[in-house]
């Protein structure tokens, strides 16, 4: 169990940190044709950019709507992003390799996909 839990952080942590450094390159690319400088001051060249997003959003005030069971509120999306993350694990790594060999993967892939709607209906729940 804990080499499929390595596994499956090394291929997923590294997806993670690119797609903020390809969000980095995004606004960049934005900015040149939008003549302005863009992301630039946080580290060398906005290298840190994606870092100081991420502090960014985690210290955010969290609006909660006062008729909102508070838990479930800030359950929903971490359940989403929990669910949208288990999609990876039976994407293959190599021709004969994957984090997890499902006979049944297509249904493993609908099952994951009706459970995503569930953090909507869950984040609406009111007291």
């Amino acid at each position: 169990m804990f080499l499929y839990i390595i596994k499956y952080l090394s291929l997923i942590l590294p997806i993670l940190i690119a797609l903020a450094f390809f969000t980095l390159v995004e606004r960049k690319v934005l900015a040149t044709f939008q003549l302005r400088i863009g992301p630039s001051f946080v580290g060398l060249l906005g290298l840190l950019q994606p870092i100081a997003d991420a502090v960014k959003l985690i210290l955010k005030e969290t609006i909660i709507p006062s008729l909102a069971n508070r838990w479930l509120f800030i359950l929903a999306p971490i359940l989403t992003f929990s669910v949208s993350l288990l999609y990876w694990i039976i994407i293959p790594i190599s021709n004969t390799e994957t984090l997890l060999d499902l006979n049944l993967s297509i249904f493993y892939l609908l099952a994951l996909s009706s459970l995503s709607i569930y953090a909507i209906i869950i984040a609406r729940l009111v007291k």
